[in-house]
């Protein structure tokens, strides 16, 4: 009995496999697929795409182009560099280019009394 059980198992296994076709199987962890792809939209004018900022230095690349505080880059002079933006100022106006366009990134400005003390798990438990 157990060889019929068995033997119809493996039958059925098989037209199971026949029946999906040759079409491979998708990777469990890749996403789903989804509708048509979206339209990517590309800013027009320069793109900031990296910054690189040292203690002796600060640069950008604008546009696949390296340029550093101060320089050129076509029409506009690179007036500052800073974490995540640069600002270009032309002869009538300034722009500023950002990495990540509507993120403003801002300094964390922490008081000099929380470095003073321990931190509260430590204060009632002395070493």
């Amino acid at each position: 009995m157990s060889r019929v059980l068995a033997s119809a198992l493996a039958m059925l296994l098989v037209s199971s496999a026949s029946a999906q076709g040759s079409a491979p199987l998708a990777h469990p962890t890749r996403p789903p697929a989804v509708g048509p792809a979206a339209e990517v939209v590309v800013p027009e004018g320069p793109r900031l795409q990296s910054v690189l900022i040292s203690p002796t230095r600060r640069t950008a690349v604008i546009s696949g182009k390296t340029v550093a505080l101060g320089a050129r880059f076509g029409d506009a002079t690179v007036e500052s560099i800073s974490a995540g933006a640069v600002v270009l100022k032309y002869a009538d106006r300034r722009q500023k280019l950002q990495l990540i366009p509507g993120m403003d990134k801002r300094e964390r400005r922490v008081a000099a009394a929380e470095h003073s003390s321990p931190p509260a798990w430590q204060k009632g438990n002395p070493r």
